[in-house]
């Protein structure tokens, strides 16, 4: 028996996805800049998917940018509102400590390199959400930024963004969340959420890998971090991965219009999993017990070592994470479960189980028979297991 529950890092290629990317491949061919028939039959191609993405999220398809993932989205996020508020002599950015490195990263950049101020905000160790209280002290005259993820990919706690982006927009400033583990997961609609940009990647909700985009609300300027080229209305050089571009579209439409039912069935698989998994000795939940994705289930097991438990399920057929698949090969423990305040030693036997659409009963079921097994076998033969 086979269980995938790693969906937070990749995501299984919808056959939606895939019935709309092979006429890309092998008939509409053309590059989208050019005039001739093969090009401009491209080009259609390409509007009608940003004109499908811009209605999944509730935006324009002229505020949608093709970029090559959720890390580009971000960055030319948070770059172009970093050169926006230096322009008129703000330099301050609000942040979280638990937000994914293609923007923590991004943000030390700016600090290291081009002198801006960085508050990392703390967010509730029990909840792991960010305190509404915290973010208006945080707020300054100088705020040029305010970039906080929707929903967290390691815990899977879904941050208070409508409520976050009316703040910015009473004090003018511009917000971006990181909505990458969100899209296609719950309710995502730009207007409601308040927000001037927002990135997604298409990989996280059965889309290919290698491309994702950036909803730039209209009057914000962006700025392009690749030049040589006028495509995406001057926003993003080079010619656009159509393939790529189209099967994410047709992914994310599939994902909306079964957003309710799909969110009903695999939350259902995802308490079945925290209630089991809880049973074991010295086991606790990260992050929002209520107010978080679905398909996530995040749990430290006392003692043991979160690398060796996912080889001994991965032998057992189960596909699991520690953390950020972005970060597996590092031995630290993870950022945002220090940030929950969970010692060093705790914070190494994490498991984060991810569930999608394509999860089965049968999945969770010998995901429950297997891991208790695995996690005492461990445990025997730890030497910071006390029992």
């Amino acid at each position: 028996m086979n269980a995938y529950l790693d969906n937070a890092a990749t995501t299984k290629l919808s056959q939606a996805a895939r019935e709309a990317m092979l006429p890309m491949l092998d008939e509409l061919y053309g590059n989208p800049s050019s005039l001739h028939s093969h090009g401009q039959a491209a080009a259609r191609q390409l509007q009608h998917a940003r004109e499908a993405i811009a209605r999944c999220i509730g935006a324009q398809p002229r505020e949608i940018t093709f970029t090559a993932g959720g890390t580009e989205a971000n960055n030319q996020a948070i770059i172009s509102a970093a050169r926006l508020g230096d322009k008129a002599g703000k330099k301050h950015i609000i942040s979280t400590q638990i937000e994914h490195h293609a923007v923590l990263h991004c943000l030390e950049m700016l600090e290291k390199e081009q002198g801006f101020t960085l508050t990392l905000l703390s967010v509730d160790e029990e909840t792991g959400i960010v305190r509404l209280t915290d973010f208006e002290a945080a707020l300054r005259d100088d705020t040029c930024l305010v970039t906080i993820m929707m929903a967290n990919n390691e815990i899977g706690s879904i941050q208070p963004v409508r409520e976050i982006g009316e703040i910015c927009r009473a004090r003018g400033v511009t917000f971006h969340t990181d909505a990458v583990q969100a899209a296609g997961h719950i309710p995502v609609d730009v207007n409601a959420l308040n927000v001037d940009m927002l990135s997604l990647s298409g990989h996280k909700f059965h889309g290919p890998k290698g491309v994702g985009a950036l909803y730039c609300r209209r009057g914000v300027p962006l700025r392009p971090l690749l030049r040589g080229g006028a495509q995406e209305r001057n926003r993003r050089a080079g010619t656009e991965n159509m393939p790529a571009i189209v099967g994410m579209a047709a992914a994310l439409v599939e994902e909306v219009a079964h957003l309710d039912e799909t969110a009903t069935r695999i939350a259902n698989y995802r308490d079945q999993l925290i209630d089991g998994l809880l049973k074991i000795e010295k086991s606790q939940l990260n992050g929002c017990a209520s107010n978080r994705l679905p398909g996530n289930v995040n749990l430290c097991f006392h003692g043991i070592e979160g690398e060796a438990l996912l080889l001994l399920l991965d032998m057992q057929g189960i596909a699991a994470s520690s953390g950020s698949a972005c970060t597996s090969g590092s031995l630290d423990p993870s950022h945002v479960l220090l940030a929950l305040g969970l010692p060093h030693e705790i914070a190494h036997g994490s498991l984060r189980l991810s569930l999608s659409r394509y999860t089965t009963q049968a999945e969770v079921d010998h995901a429950l028979r297997v891991i208790p097994g695995v996690v005492a076998r461990l445990r025997e033969m730890s030497p910071m297991w006390e029992g």
